[in-house]
């Protein structure tokens, strides 16, 4: 089966979508400066929600009633927001936006292989596993062999983002199981107003009540990470997804890193190893490699 062909809308749809997310981790480094990160975690998924309330009553998308439909939102928020924002949220307190880009791109790779375990509809194939296995060893390389020796607080800082993408890998197999007859802009308000649920008891109770007397580019970048890099950003996930399927919506990730890198090294004067370069051109190839149509353009070939 053919992927649906990405037209010039799509493709720019896409770039944006890549710009707004590499973009979330450059605002969860300006919001680190005075917020912790659990905090910025609530704050996201909190002020996400008008946006998307208000796209749901001018569609005429009704809220359901079912108490296991909200039961799976719950989990879904947890899986998809509250536990990878908070693991990433805290490992950028360490390392370079950039870098959490990176790490972060695994999750392509591995949500293919855990999909093809709990899925009965996605085989697991050898061609996952050979994405899965340049996807970890990109990781191995972006992370260094002195990592494993020497375990301090950046090396689980990257490792708080390795868990952070086998969170989402999860998500998309709980929402493929529980949640796929719901409409997808519902599906998005849910698992936003369960991970607001659930970050409001444990961000109180870790870092506390939330100061109000921040910075006025600190209130900026928390907005904006509520807003754009996540109302919007849903938004217009879905809307690619109706336009030019998952399989290329999978290809939005390989762009992410570069905008995170860029802006980065632009505002922040972050600067990455050249490991890291070596370690996303790998992670890339593992993602290429999932996706199936560079090899089967080869073979063609």
């Amino acid at each position: 089966m053919t992927s649906p062909t990405i037209s010039p809308a799509s493709a720019l749809m896409m770039l944006a979508l890549s710009a707004i997310w590499g973009g979330s981790f450059f605002f969860a480094e300006i919001a680190l400066t005075q917020v912790p990160p659990l905090t910025i975690t609530l704050y996201r998924v909190a002020l996400a929600l008008p946006l998307l309330f208000l796209v749901l009553r001018l569609r005429g998308i009704a809220l359901p009633r079912s108490a296991r439909i909200w039961g799976a939102y719950l989990v879904m928020g947890a899986l998809n927001n509250a536990l990878p924002f908070s693991l990433i949220f805290w490992g950028q307190a360490s390392i370079e936006g950039g870098l959490a880009s990176i790490l972060n791109g695994t999750a392509a790779v591995f949500g293919a292989v855990v999909a093809g375990i709990f899925l009965v509809d996605e085989r697991l194939t050898a061609r996952k596993f050979s994405g899965a296995a340049l996807g970890l060893l990109g990781v191995a390389v972006v992370i260094g062999p002195d990592a494993a020796r020497d375990l301090d607080l950046r090396s689980l800082a990257q490792l708080a983002i390795i868990a952070a993408a086998l969170s989402y890998a999860f998500a998309g197999v709980w929402a493929r199981k529980h949640l796929s007859a719901q409409p997808a802009q519902m599906n998005a308000l849910g698992m936003l107003a369960g991970s607001t649920i659930l970050m409001i008891p444990i961000a109180l109770m870790v870092d506390g009540v939330p100061r109000m007397d921040l910075a006025p580019g600190t209130w900026a970048a928390l907005i904006a990470l509520a807003v754009l890099s996540t109302s919007c950003a849903y938004l217009l996930y879905f809307a690619i997804l109706r336009r030019a399927g998952a399989a290329n919506l999978m290809l939005v990730t390989l762009m992410i890193p570069p905008f995170a890198i860029g802006l980065g090294a632009a505002f922040l004067d972050e600067a990455l190893a050249p490991s890291a370069y070596l370690g996303l051109a790998i992670i890339a190839a593992g993602i290429l490699v999932t996706d199936g149509r560079v090899l089967r353009s080869l073979r063609r070939a």
